[in-house]
């Protein structure tokens, strides 16, 4: 089993790298790239040999990977766990849903009673990929696939809406926004890809692949809560203003894809981010698991350097989504934007708890660069 959260309300080490080395090619690469098995055992703790990840590279080809990524930085926090006999009912009303009266601006989450449910779900969901799915190639058509394959594939799509209806109830009891509408379309995209596999053709890829991110950037907001990441950086960072408007509340439990159709931003959107990639390329090379307290002078100056850059994307992604008009767009711009801002305040006096605010802002930019792609197919 991968190794879990243990620790809550203080920062604390992690135990071990749980971010697989980036793969290479750019945010969309047309060349395939095999996908990575993980190990379920995080290895040692080593300096230096874990580098950064920039989520939007490895998510192109890696969806099995997320998954099990997700896995390694689950909170197990019993204090967080979902009351017992809270099981998934019918069509919810307002008073049935945590996050119905939350209409301010988005934050940094520092606390989330679903933290500790998602792992369980998300383990089940991960043990039912076999190593033939993990390394399997997105780009073949269903006509070329072997019985083999063709039976995983299968096994997945159900893998995928059982976790979607568990999901269900989590989108129903955290009392974030921006947590419900990430948890929902988990749902929304898990089904839709499910729907697709009996006539799957390569872009149906493209809905994973926004499922893994979505879960994936619950896994890294649940990680900063539990290492106190979140809670020791949240107050460093000013609110943007409350939005005008939000998503209309629906059923958690049957929630629709937030783009159905490109959205007019989707190609800056795209830019920016191979843009951040490229500016950012020394400090992906740093390890992420030395405190600022044990940087050499050349990493104190690159983390320095970065500053301005994090800003800039930070203001672009802020801007990019308010221009959406797309509420739910917005959130996880918003969200994105909040988790890079607390990076940044975080690195005068960084440590390695801080690493899962990098890896979360990273991953929900991903999610919607991902989601405009899924759009367009």
């Amino acid at each position: 089993m991968l190794a879990g959260l243990r620790r809550r309300g203080s920062m604390t080490t992690p135990p071990g790298p749980e971010i697989p080395p980036p793969h290479q090619g750019g945010f969309y690469s047309a060349g395939h790239h095999p996908q990575r098995p993980w190990p379920e055992t995080p290895p040692p703790k080593t300096r230096g040999g874990v580098k950064w990840m920039l989520g939007a590279v490895a998510l192109l080809a890696v969806v099995g990977v997320t998954v099990a990524v997700t896995l390694a930085v689950t909170g197990k926090d019993k204090r967080d766990a979902i009351p017992p006999g809270s099981g998934v009912s019918g069509s919810p009303t307002a008073s049935d849903i945590a996050s119905a009266d939350d209409s301010g601006p988005v934050s940094v989450i520092t606390e989330d009673p679903t933290c500790a449910a998602q792992g369980p779900i998300l383990e089940t969901f991960a043990a039912q990929q076999s190593q033939l799915w993990v390394e399997r190639d997105p780009a073949l058509g269903r006509e070329s696939w072997s019985p083999e394959l063709r039976a995983d594939y299968e096994k997945v799509g159900k893998a995928m809406r059982t976790a979607a209806d568990q999901v269900a109830q989590l989108a129903k009891i955290t009392p974030h926004r921006a947590m419900r509408e990430l948890y929902e379309q988990f749902i929304a995209y898990a089904r839709a890809y499910a729907d697709n596999i009996p006539n799957y053709t390569p872009p149906t890829d493209n809905l994973a692949r926004v499922a893994v991110t979505a879960a994936d950037a619950i896994s890294y907001i649940c990680a900063a809560v539990s290492y106190g990441s979140a809670a020791a950086r949240a107050p460093l960072v000013e609110n943007r203003p409350a939005p005008t408007n939000v998503a209309p509340l629906g059923n958690p439990s049957e929630p629709e894809r937030f783009l159905t159709a490109p959205n007019p931003v989707c190609g800056e959107w795209s830019s920016v981010l191979n843009a951040f990639q490229t500016d950012t390329t020394e400090w992906l090379k740093t390890d992420p698991d030395i405190s600022s307290s044990q940087w050499s002078i050349e990493q104190k100056q690159i983390n320095e350097n970065v500053i301005p850059i994090m800003k800039r994307f930070a203001n672009q992604l802020y801007l990019l989504g308010k221009d959406s008009g797309n509420p739910t767009f917005r959130d996880i711009a918003d969200l994105s934007v909040q988790y890079r801002l607390a990076y940044v305040a975080a690195i005068p006096t960084y440590t390695p708890a801080d690493k899962y605010l990098a890896n979360a802002s990273i991953r929900l930019a991903t999610m919607a660069n991902v989601a405009c792609r899924a759009a367009a197919d």
